[in-house]
């Protein structure tokens, strides 16, 4: 018996999302009495680990450090949860982590509960709580079966430092019986990544067009913080697609989550209502973001945002 969970990383870093996950399956193997086993693909350094009470790691090379194979990192995850006799498989709530997490599940014949927040209620049978109607309401899902996959929501549990011990192990990275074949993958490169941002800056139609978008980068420069944008700015091509978020989008759960010229659409607030502060810039008062926001600030986004870049410098000494 023990725990798994998924390591994911990026550029040979692991994602604080998979330290996280790391945390999170420790405290469940710790109310289990049994170990905590990590499972990687293509990461070289896997000792930090260690410190957030792995016992045992599974460090496979992939020989594909570019491609992303969701039928072979499957089907090796369900082979090494069958080997080690595990009940419990963790992953994020990543892009790639939910398309693997399912997968997994069905060729370990166990049963995936989704938007999980917070450690399970009980163990026999398995009961989590989980996030649903786009993060506006909570349900209790148990298990029937004895095998489990979770995914567990972003910033729900925080990182928390524990020594394991840090053992490692050895497996073959399983073929694939799939007929699907990536070509290429764009990456971007020195960009803070939504799905990792503990702040994230997004920006709307409110800046009337893609020469004003360094208003948004330079706040998000100071804030270290990842930018992203709603669904018209994204369809209009002032920014990419990989940068909207919402319903549509990509879920954003960061710890500050800061939209400028943002009307706040319902599908753009369900996509971001994980966030834990919301805070809105935006000239018309009567926004719909406001009656969401935690901080709302009624101006020019033209001349806040410059002013609010300039007390940021100041209080960093930039």
């Amino acid at each position: 018996m023990s725990v798994i969970v998924y390591i994911e990383s990026q550029d040979q870093e692991i994602k604080k999302s998979s330290l996280e996950v790391a945390s999170y399956g420790r405290a469940i193997a710790d109310a289990s009495g049994t170990e905590l086993i990590a499972v990687s693909f293509g990461l070289d350094d896997t000792s930090i680990l260690k410190h957030y009470g792995v016992d045992l790691i599974y460090a496979i090379s992939t020989e594909e450090e570019v491609y992303f194979n969701s039928d072979r990192l499957s089907t090796t995850l369900a082979k090494i949860a069958s080997e080690e006799g595990s009940q419990i498989i963790v992953f994020s709530s990543s892009a790639n982590a939910r398309y693997i997490a399912p997968l997994t599940a069905a060729k370990y014949e166990a049963a995936y509960f989704s938007n999980v927040i917070g450690l399970p209620l009980s163990y026999k049978p398995l009961t989590v709580k989980r996030s649903c109607f786009t993060n506006k309401a909570f349900n209790l899902s148990t298990s029937q079966k004895d095998l489990a996959v979770l995914s567990l929501s972003s910033n729900s549990f925080g990182i928390i430092e524990k020594e394991g011990k840090g053992l490692s192990k050895s497996s073959a990275y399983q073929e694939s019986t799939s007929d699907l074949k990536v070509r290429s993958v764009e990456k971007t490169a020195n960009k803070v990544t939504i799905a990792d941002a503990d702040i994230v800056v997004s920006g709307g139609r409110g800046l009337k067009g893609p020469e004003h978008w360094h208003l948004i980068e330079d706040l998000a420069n100071v804030l270290g913080a990842a930018t992203a944008c709603s669904k018209p700015v994204s369809d209009m091509g002032w920014r990419p697609h990989s940068e909207h978020v919402g319903q549509t989008g990509k879920p954003v759960a960061s710890n500050l989550y800061i939209a400028i010229g943002v009307s706040g659409a319902i599908q753009h607030l369900a996509g971001i209502n994980s966030s834990k502060v919301k805070v809105v810039i935006n000239n018309d008062p009567e926004a719909p973001f406001f009656k969401a926001a935690d901080y709302g600030i009624v101006g020019d986004a033209f001349e806040v945002v410059p002013t609010l870049i300039e007390k940021l410098k100041a209080l960093k000494g930039v």
